[in-house]
Order: structure tokens, then C-alpha cells, then sequence
């Protein structure tokens, strides 16, 4: 029997879910309601919600773009939702990859994690064959992250530190979000987490945006922020300076701050 899971879209050439062209495969089901989350279309997992695909289906439409791929130095992400709700699924996804040479990456609010022993083994397995993981902390402080997501940081910061023990490379996200996460003290609360994690290679602001708002509206659900404005780009290179204290080099700023 195939190896399927249910899954809400694929990007075939994506410029910014990893380094080079990506393949971006986004999953069904996420445990985290962030109030400004652009795809409430994925929460769902199970009752027909998504596209069910397998491994094999993926692979051969992945084969189509792989000179692209290729010759940008990119690969395979695995979006959400939550793509670690899908571990298994990822293991056999990312070990054909591997065959053929392919990158893999996970974009991950690590939301999911635990250190029980059968998600261990499985997550441990898959990341044997990840090469990347992009982790998106959303705020350092823990009342503030449970009012924004609906639920606590202490699994998602011990899964940073999951990472670090498994010595795997890691770009930190985090969305600037006026009012929510853009306070000063936060900010270098953040950094200071960031920077006690050697494996981290890259530091990451995604500014805040209501490109999502429609889906809201489809689906009858009341958008929360709506009065919340974008941050002007003088605040998003201000975050930016108190996340990485100036040990990033100046010219990633233009490219990493998007």
C-alpha cells in the first residue's frame, strides 16, 4: 500500500522557503491558531479537508522541475500546516529526494514536538535526511506566545534546542507582528535565545500582512487583527539589528529581510 498524506498545495517554483528555486509542498493540519496566520485553510487535518497524495505522485511531478532545482542550487520544502504532523510520511518523501540528489528542507513552528519516545524515533529518523530546517519562533515571551497562538513556546523552544543536539542547520523566522511581536524587550530576549544556538546559519524577518484576510472571510471565520497595519521598513530593519546584534553580515539585510 502506498504511503499517503493530505496535503493543501504545492508552489513548483517557490523563491523564498529556502536557498534557490524551491519546491514547496504546504500540509494539512496545524495545532497553532495565530491570529495572523495567512493560511486558516490548513488547520484542518482529516474530514476530507486537502488533497490525499503519496509519496510516488510527488516525486514524479518534483522530476519536472528538478533541472530548475538543480542549477539554482535549491530543492524540496515542506510547508504547512504543520509538516511535522507528517513524519512519516516525510521520511519516505525525503529519502527519494535523497536518491536523487535533492535538498530537503522543513519550515516548521515546531508546535507539534515532543520528546516522547515513539515521535522521537520517528523525527530522529527524518532528520537523517533533512538538510535544513527553517523554524518560525513567534515570541520569546511565554503569556504573550500563548495569547498570540493559543499555546505555550516551552515544546517549540526545546525543540530549537532539539536541533542544536542534532547539530542541523537552522534559519530562524520571525513575524513582526506592530503590537504583538515587536517589542523592544522581547526582541533581544529573542536574540539572546537565538544566539545561545550555534546551528543557526541565518536570521529571518517576515513582516506582518492581511494578504490572507479573503480566506478568512471564505471560510466565516472572524479575522482578529484587523485594525493591525503592516511595519514600515525602518521598523523591520530595526527588529532585524536587535535579532542579530550585528553579527550577520550588512549586505544579507536586503535578502533576508522580506
Amino acid at each position: 500500500m502506498k504511503l499517503q498524506t493530505r496535503i493543501h498545495s504545492v508552489e513548483s517554483c517557490g523563491t523564498v522557503d529556502g536557498p534557490g528555486l524551491r519546491y514547496v509542498i504546504f500540509t494539512q493540519g496545524c495545532l497553532l491558531r495565530c491570529l495572523y496566520c495567512h493560511n486558516p485553510d490548513t488547520w484542518a487535518f482529516g474530514n476530507g479537508e486537502g488533497k490525499e497524495i503519496s509519496v510516488e505522485e510527488l516525486m514524479q511531478d518534483i522530476q519536472d522541475y528538478l533541472p530548475f532545482l538543480q542549477a539554482s542550487n535549491g530543492g524540496v520544502t515542506v510547508s504547512g500546516g504543520e509538516p511535522l504532523l507528517h513524519t512519516d510520511f516525510l521520511i519516505e518523501l525525503f529519502s527519494a529526494c535523497k536518491k536523487l540528489g535533492i535538498h530537503t528542507c522543513i519550515d516548521s513552528s515546531g508546535g507539534c514536538f515532543t520528546r516522547k519516545e515513539r515521535f522521537l524515533q520517528s523525527l530522529d529518523r527524518l532528520m537523517e535526511v533533512t538538510d535544513l530546517v527553517l523554524l518560525d519562533l513567534k515570541q520569546i515571551d511565554e503569556h504573550k506566545h500563548k495569547q498570540l497562538t493559543r499555546v505555550s513556546n516551552q515544546h517549540i523552544l526545546d525543540f530549537a534546542r532539539y536541533l542544536e543536539e542534532k547539530q542541523k542547520p537552522v534559519w530562524i523566522r520571525h513575524v513582526l507582528v506592530p503590537g504583538w511581536t515587536d517589542n523592544e524587550e522581547d526582541l533581544r530576549k529573542l536574540s539572546a535565545f537565538i544566539h545561545s544556538l550555534p546551528n543557526v546559519e541565518k536570521i529571518e524577518i517576515l513582516p506582518y500582512h492581511q494578504l490572507g484576510v479573503y480566506k478568512y472571510e471564505a471560510l466565516g471565520i472572524d479575522y482578529p487583527l484587523k485594525n493591525v497595519q503592516s511595519p514600515t521598513d525602518e521598523k523591520v530593519k530595526w527588529a532585524y539589528a536587535l535579532l542579530t546584534q550585528g553579527k550577520m553580515k550588512n549586505d544579507d539585510l536586503t535578502r533576508q529581510v522580506r
